[in-house]
């Protein structure tokens, strides 16, 4: 299985690494091209349109700005029960902004692992759920680096591989509720903010 437009991604993470995982797994999961929820209509084709469709995303823009609810609709599931048992869980009224760039989208079209393609990909995650919803606020920053992960040219010290060819270079946020979020240690942080990865640089630009 590989990265797909905001499908879900399976891999195995210790238990409190799939917690603090869930909405980065929602994200680089969703620029893919192959997932099996390909299977859903909805998710047939991309909107030929060049704005934002119904449910918050714009193709042409390469960004999503919307909740974990609509972010469920666009599969057409409707049902708050359903998402959450895609791992939406606390998260299902937050606010969520998602954007990548030109070589996320030729590298998921090229095989995940061809630096003519893929040298410079990058997705950003950030969601927001105060005000009524989980009460975290979350911000993640991964890149490409290919199948040599730590080994490779494109690696950057301080980040921490994911889903083998992929590196989150920033992965930092706070929780008021000290549930939505276990930061590193697995400890809730009360409302603390948490950094569990910085990378050195951090941006999005590629060596």
């Amino acid at each position: 299985m590989s990265p797909h437009y905001c499908g879900l991604f399976c891999i195995c993470f210790l238990d409190w690494e799939v917690k603090r995982m869930k909405k980065l797994l929602l994200f680089v999961v969703a620029l893919a091209t192959v997932s099996a929820l390909t299977t859903s209509s909805v998710t047939a084709a991309k909107p030929a349109d060049k704005g934002f469709n119904e449910f918050g995303y714009n193709y042409t823009a390469r960004n999503f700005v919307g909740t974990g609810a609509s972010w469920c609709a666009d599969y057409g599931v409707f049902d708050e029960a359903t998402c959450n048992e895609w791992l939406m869980g606390p998260f299902y009224n937050d606010k969520l902004v998602m954007k990548w760039n030109e070589a996320w989208d030729a590298c998921n079209d090229n095989g995940y692992d061809d630096p003519a393609y893929c040298a410079g990909a990058w997705t950003d995650n950030e969601w927001n759920g105060m005000n009524g919803g989980s009460g975290a606020v979350w911000h993640y920053k991964i890149i490409w680096v290919g199948s040599e992960g730590e080994s490779s040219p494109y690696w950057r010290e301080g980040g921490y591989l994911v889903w083998g060819n992929y590196e989150v270079v920033m992965d930092q946020g706070t929780d008021k509720t000290g549930t939505a979020y276990p930061p590193c240690s697995g400890e809730p942080n009360n409302g603390g903010h948490t950094m569990c990865a910085l990378a050195i640089p951090s941006g999005y630009g590629h060596k």
